[in-house]
């Protein structure tokens, strides 16, 4: 058995977990960056991260009780 090989579970697993790191992220830098155009497509971007987050959240979900 090859333990390197990744399966479906941990794809989306992994892949909620580096969203969930770009949300913290961006909402960091919205509120330290002292520019207002780049602190506000900071926070944009926190919100559009929040919303791919939600969905592999629930994709791992439904994955995880077939």
């Amino acid at each position: 058995m090859d333990h390197n090989i990744i399966n479906t579970r941990d794809c989306i697993q992994r892949a909620w977990t580096n969203t969930m790191e770009l949300v913290r992220d961006f909402e960091m830098y919205s509120k330290e960056i002292d520019n207002k155009e780049v602190a506000d497509i900071f926070k944009k971007y926190a919100e559009e991260q929040g919303s791919q987050a939600s969905q592999l959240r629930k994709l791992f979900n439904d994955y995880d009780n077939r």
